[in-house]
């Protein structure tokens, strides 16, 4: 398997005291604003269609290693977040919990780990548990911005209702869409959202949704085409289809892209105010002083690729959709079985959201910042900032003179 730069471990349970991470592989030398940590979970816990527990928890960070004097030092990070709902739960009889509920972990957890309860597979289970892997993405952001590279994410559908943003300029749609309780950057389909949203909650149901996740200013180079574990894509579509309720994940228009031919999918590939140059001539000096005097840029006038091509970051916007399903928990009972008795039975509700949509755009936007930040730390090597940043200014670019070619031919496999 491919070793990575950066690893990460989360800890603890929905009712738990706390929850735990631990961030190894952050370079040395970066300066940690523990208010952008805060604010990520901040946003976390914001969005139209949250439960209740949010009213519960104001969820603060503290990082206990890895600094010192508010710069990483190399080490491990370990942060923590205390669970406020924790002390309503210390020392009192809970009741047992054993009707399962269709679409969430409690049976599937409980055959696999012999639990003699549900609640082990529920509070682990729980997307409470992402708050930490928001506070590790915040850091991975911090480090990502020192390369002026902008991860934004937003919802672009929900209940059936589509947002247009053909008319939205990429980075636009980040602050527009923190700019309403669904987060979505179309006004109009936000207010449709919302009414979607909130005929749910009369009813008693739970809507899914989709999120788009943009990565800005990325350079060329991230990730292989060599292995299939490190194909950026793949990487990228592990870590967000590790959140919960996630359930799809696409890069640029793929699905559409599979209702076209191939040569209205693939992103042509010109020069831009391109010069030809001679490829006929045999002398290898005057090719090399015409190419010198070029100096131009590839260019793509389309995405269709979402950003990535062969498994590599290829230059062009990084676009991830993901696809949310109505979480499992509803207030109108679903149909299942006490195992404890045996009998066909109602599920019993559990205290949840109605919509999780919009609250899991930053969620996906730290998933997306820790793999992003592991690619570039591959690729440039490097303990510390001082080391990183020279480095990343010489990195290749889509120019015609960063593209050796000699134009000679080549014998791959000589005889012996």
């Amino acid at each position: 398997m491919f070793t990575t730069r950066l690893r990460y471990l989360t800890a603890g349970e929905s009712h738990g005291p706390n929850l735990t991470a631990i961030l190894e592989g952050i370079p040395a030398g970066l300066k940690l604003g523990i208010e952008q940590l805060n604010h990520e979970l901040a946003r976390r816990q914001r969005g139209y269609g949250a439960g209740p527990r949010m009213k519960l928890e104001r969820d603060q960070v503290e990082i206990t290693s890895g600094l010192m004097a508010g710069v990483t030092i190399g080490s491990p990070i370990a942060l923590q977040i205390n669970n406020l709902n924790h002390e309503r739960w210390r020392g009192k009889d809970i009741e047992p919990f054993t009707t399962p509920r269709p679409g969430h972990a409690d049976l599937t957890a409980a055959i696999k780990y012999g639990y003699r309860d549900l609640r082990p597979s529920l509070e682990r289970a729980s997307a409470r548990e992402t708050a930490a892997r928001v506070a590790v993405g915040a850091i991975c952001k911090q480090f990502l911005e020192q390369f002026d590279i902008q991860i934004g994410g937003y919802v672009t559908e929900i209940g059936g209702v589509t947002a247009d943003l053909s008319e939205i300029p990429l980075a636009a749609r980040f602050e527009r869409a923190e700019d309403n309780d669904v987060r979505c950057p179309d006004p109009r389909a936000a207010e449709a959202i919302r009414d979607c949203i909130r005929e749910a909650i009369e009813a008693k149901d739970t809507l899914g949704g989709v999120i788009e996740t943009l990565a800005l200013n990325l350079p060329i180079g991230l990730g292989s085409h060599v292995h299939w574990d490190r194909k950026l894509e793949a990487r990228l579509g592990a870590a967000v289809l590790g959140v919960q309720a996630i359930k799809g994940v696409e890069f640029g228009p793929a699905f559409d892209n599979t209702r076209l031919t191939g040569t209205q999918v693939h992103d042509a590939i010109r020069v831009q105010n391109g010069t030809r140059i001679n490829t006929d001539s045999t002398d290898k000096i005057i090719r090399e002083n015409q190419r010198a005097s070029v100096s131009k840029n590839l260019f793509r006038p389309t995405n269709r690729a979402g950003g990535i091509e062969g498994g590599i970051s290829n230059g062009q916007p990084l676009i991830i959709r993901a696809a949310m399903k109505p979480i499992a928990t509803t207030l109108t009972p679903q149909q299942t079985v006490d195992l404890a008795t045996g009998e066909q039975t109602p599920t019993q509700y559990e205290r949840s959201d109605f919509c999780p949509v919009p609250r899991a755009v930053p969620i996906i936007e730290s998933v997306v910042a820790f793999v992003l930040a592991d690619a570039l730390l591959e690729k440039l090597g490097g303990d510390s900032l001082d080391e990183i940043r020279p480095r990343f200014e010489t990195l290749r670019q889509a120019r015609l003179d960063d593209l050796t070619m000699d134009n000679l031919p080549q014998i791959w496999w000589p005889n012996e």
